[in-house]
């Protein structure tokens, strides 16, 4: 145990270094008119993983209790097999990633590139985000949401078995489903900040569908037709996904012209602070009474995070750069023709 604790401790500091990374890779390699539907396809690739997760297992470990020899070795070869796809992985990173392309794809990327190196603060940029006041609002509201999913994700299973005895493997596959309809709905949320840059109503709007949602969910749970299950958890996996790089552009847009890595690691911590407290919480309430009252609380919680979005006034500066300088373009054009 201490050794599988350890290796999950290692685990997890990887992951506060890749979660952050969609912003920061769309912000430093896109244009303003792909950024946001290039951050939602890293974040796609990230749900991916975790689809792969609720597939994988059950069907690579089948719970067979009078066989634990069988079990350990079922075991070996998933984490095995998870060993050597990582080790591919980072040669692969090694060998084909750079840190930024040749020449700026944005305006606003090419004012921070002209920035020396060393009047860059990492103190001050936090700082300077806990100062910024529609930045702190979306930091809780982040992390309520991301932080909701990510108990749904991890107590899917428990709930799906109270209420559909020996189905385990379809618990999984209801985590695919939600996950996968997830990632659509990712893409197309990126799809649509870039077409209308309208962040605050999209993101109040996909919050508030969460929410809708996560009550279909809740009060269907117990019907007794798993296909319902599979349709209602399609559906809030669509919007609670769909969330996660709203959140991440944005906070970007917010806050620029702080680091989109600093605004993204922040989130990213809010929601693992959110989820651990909601995991436990949550978990309590299925056990002791019943996946109803787990769920209730979290709807509580997202109704909060749906009125802090509200209060969120938003500043688009990074898209206000861009279009500043590309009109100052236009009219020197203008003028010298």
């Amino acid at each position: 145990y201490p050794l599988t604790l350890a290796a999950q401790a290692v685990c997890a500091v990887a992951q506060v270094f890749i979660l952050g990374l969609p912003s920061r890779i769309a912000s430093v390699w896109f244009g303003p008119t792909e950024v946001s539907t290039a951050c939602a396809v890293a974040v796609l690739g990230n749900q991916l993983g975790t689809a792969i997760g609720f597939l994988l297992p059950p069907v690579l470990v089948p719970n067979t209790p009078n066989d634990l020899n069988l079990m350990a070795h079922n075991i070996s070869i998933m984490f095995y097999g998870t060993a050597m796809v990582s080790t591919l992985l980072f040669f692969l990173t090694g060998v084909v990633f750079e840190e930024k392309p040749k020449y700026p794809p944005s305006h606003s990327q090419a004012v921070l590139q002209t920035m020396p190196p060393e009047d860059y603060s990492y103190k001050q940029s936090i700082i300077n985000l806990f100062k910024n006041i529609p930045f702190v609002l979306l930091l809780i509201s982040y992390g309520i949401m991301t932080g909701a999913f990510y108990s749904v994700s991890t107590l899917l299973n428990q709930m799906i078995v109270t209420h559909y005895e020996g189905e385990e493997v379809n618990a999984g596959r209801i985590g695919l489903t939600l996950v996968v309809a997830g990632m659509v709905g990712s893409i197309i949320c990126g799809l649509w900040l870039d077409y209308t840059k309208t962040y605050k109503q999209t993101t109040l709007i996909v919050y508030i569908l969460s929410f809708i949602g996560l009550l279909v969910f809740t009060f269907t749970l117990d019907l007794g037709y798993l296909i319902v299950v599979f349709v209602t958890g399609g559906v809030l996996g669509f919007f609670m996904t769909g969330y996660l790089p709203l959140g991440f552009e944005f906070a970007v847009e917010i806050t620029y012209p702080e680091s989109e890595g600093t605004s993204s690691g922040l989130l990213n911590a809010s929601a693992q602070i959110f989820g651990i407290v909601f995991t436990l919480v949550q978990g309590k309430l299925t056990t002791d009474y019943s996946p109803r009252a787990g769920n209730l609380f979290l709807c509580a919680w997202i109704f909060v995070g749906i009125i802090l979005t509200a209060l969120i006034k938003s500043d688009l500066r990074r898209h206000n750069v861009n279009s500043g300088i590309m009109n100052l373009d236009v009219k020197a054009v203008s003028g010298d023709s």
